[in-house]
């Protein structure tokens, strides 16, 4: 008996069992969506322009990683405004996320990037309804006037005082102890406090983030959580905080509580230096530490520097500046960073800068300067670079260069560069200076050639004159026991007085110093020359108008005088008070141990107060914003001034004396009676009987002046 074999047409593919081969060759099938963007803020376009468009999208997207698939759906022959995108993984859809969320395709439109899991999320599953819903304000919360401090009416300056773990607020009151302004707070900051920089508010470090406080009784006005933070500055106008802190963001996860409320966003995560607005508390821009940053301990403060009216911020990168507009929620300037080889350092101008060529309606103009050191063939150079025009300015080579220390007057008329160089052996150092005349037409160049090395230079403010401290160095050499020179240089004087072409002489030269350290008055003309560090510290107060003697040198407009001077040793910082009348100088603990406390000084260098605290830290006066005065007020006070400094003189006496307090009111009772008196006469004259007699021919004119003044003043003890 023979099998017949089946034949071909006779077997069904249904009948044969594949489970084997699709489960061993099965493609898993991805539901999740988790490789798919939903981008937002798309330009709503004719569909002729679809393909251009979708060019432009995919290239853009492609910096990313992989785009798999894209579709841009239309709708009446239009594009909708958005789009979809498959990547090739969800590592892409993060990085995507980070990187382009935000991004600002032109002047019109920006893209915004959603998961769409999280479009799911939070659209179709019902959280958000059809109905508009009015979001809930927080009730307003009105604070206190920010600039109360400022309405003292003996137009007294504040300050902090920070010992051990107490900070206190308090009043300057010359030569008597200081008044609280609020009760002396333990606790108040776990670091340091700081105000900002036109004083409006204070900023406390802790080890959750930043606490800010003010108005009339230092209230919390705002916390910025930034854990661990170690370093802080703002900006000029008050309106951003920076903070940095050596921990990097992370994002909780989705499913946690805080994550709604978190206010970074995935951009965000691994970054270390944050930009905060301070009027709304949140975050404006978040940057990552530079990789040759990572690892260092004493770090480079600050790391991002801003324009003087807050519209430009800039940082440095490798070999490149980035720019950022703060008007444009921080974007890149032109979308890319400026690319400037082996870049070291730079500053802007700290005020508009009007050029010779500007016509008188023209905006003053933003201007940086940097420096690159030498490299090979290439020499070290220093330029001026205008922005947003990104126009390099003026530039000058340098050769045999070791640094250079960029300085700018305060009316950004003049940038002066320190340059320390080095003769060809290298064994010895010696610094010039370089000065742009940014105010001259064409941006001349001034070259003062020195024989030592500049360790210190300061402008003075308000001013066009500046002072150095020189000394001679020798590489490898003890420079413990070389002496130093201070030199006082001043514009000369010429005869043709429309030239405006000016150079800078030395006047003044005090030899065989160890001064390190200058600070000149806020308003400028006063100036303390002084030795920080060691055991023997020292204060000098120089006044550089003197006018009780004729001036040394009728070439310039400027006559030194030392007005007074001190020894303090272990002294570690030295500052003015915003109004250049007072001085203040302290040893603080977290210097050394040894006599820790402050002294208060005159603008003079009389001694008002000494106090030896101990544990004490630090002296913080609080800044002044600029005079709201116009030109004629200020010319008035002047005019008026003696009679401003009695009233001021009689605040003081009765400050000193509670005698000469009672007796000051007593008189000033009087003086309001006898007023009021005179007044209600003159309400009724007829009654009284009083008759006017008039000068036809004589114009007279009744001038009332009170004078109070004590002739001698004795004190008696009692026994």
């Amino acid at each position: 008996m023979t099998l017949e074999e089946p034949k071909i047409e006779d077997i069904s593919v249904d009948d044969i069992d594949f489970s084997d081969l699709e489960e061993k060759y099965a493609v898993p099938e991805d539901t999740t969506f988790e490789r798919f963007v939903v981008v937002d803020g798309c330009p709503v376009a004719p569909e002729a322009k679809v393909p251009v468009l979708t060019k432009v999208l995919t290239k853009l997207l492609s910096q990313a990683g992989t785009v798999v698939s894209f579709h841009m759906p239309l709708a009446d022959g239009k594009t909708k405004g958005f789009c979809f995108v498959e990547y090739e993984s969800q590592q892409n859809v993060d990085k995507a996320i980070k990187a382009l969320n935000g991004k600002k395709l032109d002047v019109k439109h920006r893209l915004f990037l959603n998961r769409w899991n999280d479009v799911e999320k939070y659209a179709i599953s019902g959280n958000i309804t059809d109905e508009f819903v009015e979001p809930t304000l927080p009730p307003f919360q009105e604070t206190d006037y920010l600039k109360s401090w400022l309405q003292d009416e003996a137009g007294r300056d504040q300050f902090l005082l920070h010992k051990n773990d107490t900070v206190g607020a308090f009043w300057n009151k010359k030569k008597h102890a200081p008044e609280p302004v609020i009760e002396p707070r333990v606790g108040w900051t776990d670091g340091f406090i700081k105000f900002s920089p036109k004083g409006q508010y204070a900023f406390s470090i802790h080890p959750q983030g930043i606490q800010c406080w003010g108005g009339k009784d230092f209230k919390n006005l705002k916390r910025f959580s930034h854990p661990k933070v170690r370093l802080i500055d703002f900006s000029p106008s008050e309106r951003y905080l920076v903070t940095l802190s050596p921990d990097p963001i992370v994002l909780p996860p989705e499913d946690h509580p805080k994550r709604a409320s978190f206010p970074f966003g995935p951009e965000s995560e691994g970054h270390k230096l944050i930009i905060w607005d301070i009027a709304t508390g949140l975050p404006a821009r978040t940057f990552a530490l530079p990789p040759h940053l990572e690892k260092v301990k004493e770090m480079v403060w600050p790391l991002i520097k801003w324009s003087y009216d807050d519209k430009y911020v800039a940082r440095m990168g490798p070999n490149a500046l980035a720019i950022y507009d703060t008007a444009d929620n921080f974007s890149l300037l032109d979308k890319k960073p400026v690319k400037i080889d082996d870049i070291v350092d730079f500053e802007w101008a700290p005020a508009g800068v009007k050029f010779a060529s500007s016509k008188q309606n023209d905006p003053l103009a933003h201007v940086l300067a940097y420096w690159t050191p030498e490299s090979g063939n290439q020499t070290a150079r220093v330029a001026l670079f205008e922005v947003p025009t990104k126009k390099v300015l003026r530039t000058i080579n340098l050769f045999q260069v070791s640094d250079c220390k960029l300085h700018w007057q305060d009316k950004a008329e003049y940038l002066a560069v320190k340059v320390d160089r080095h003769t060809k052996s290298k064994k010895t150092i010696f610094s010039n200076l370089e000065f742009f005349k940014l105010n001259e037409k064409e941006i001349p160049v001034e070259k003062i050639e020195l024989k030592d090395r500049v360790i210190n230079f300061q402008w003075e403010p308000n001013g066009d004159r500046f002072v150095v401290i020189s000394k001679p160095e020798v590489v490898g050499a003890n420079q413990t026991f070389v002496k130093n020179n201070v030199e006082f240089y001043a514009p000369e004087i010429t005869k043709d007085k429309a030239s405006a072409l000016k150079k800078w002489i030395c006047f003044k030269t005090l030899a065989d110093q160890t001064s390190n350290t200058l600070k000149f008055a806020p308003k400028g003309r006063f100036l303390v020359v002084a030795r920080i560090g060691g055991s023997k510290g020292f204060l000098e107060f120089y006044d550089l108008d003197y006018n009780g003697e004729k001036s040394e040198n009728e070439n310039v407009a400027a006559n030194v005088r030392l007005l007074a001077s001190d020894e303090y040793g272990g002294m570690t910082d030295v500052e003015w008070d915003p109004s250049g009348r007072f001085v203040a100088a302290w040893s603080s603990i977290w210097t050394h141990k040894i006599e820790n406390g402050y002294r208060l000084f005159n603008f003079a260098g009389e001694l008002l107060r000494e106090e030896l605290v101990d544990g004490f830290k630090d002296f913080i006066w609080r800044p002044r914003p600029a005079s709201l005065l116009t030109g004629g007020d200020k010319k008035k006070v002047r005019k008026n001034l003696r009679e401003y400094s009695a009233q001021f003189d009689e605040t003081d006496l009765m400050e000193d004396s509670s005698s000469a307090r009672e007796l000051i009111l007593k008189r000033r009772r009087l003086l309001e009676e006898w007023t009021a008196f005179r007044a209600n006469v003159a309400a009724h004259k007829e009654q009284y009987g009083i008759v006017e007699v008039s000068h036809d021919n004589e114009d007279l004119e009744v001038i009332e002046e009170i004078k109070e003044e004590v002739l001698k003043e004795t004190e008696e003890i009692v026994e």
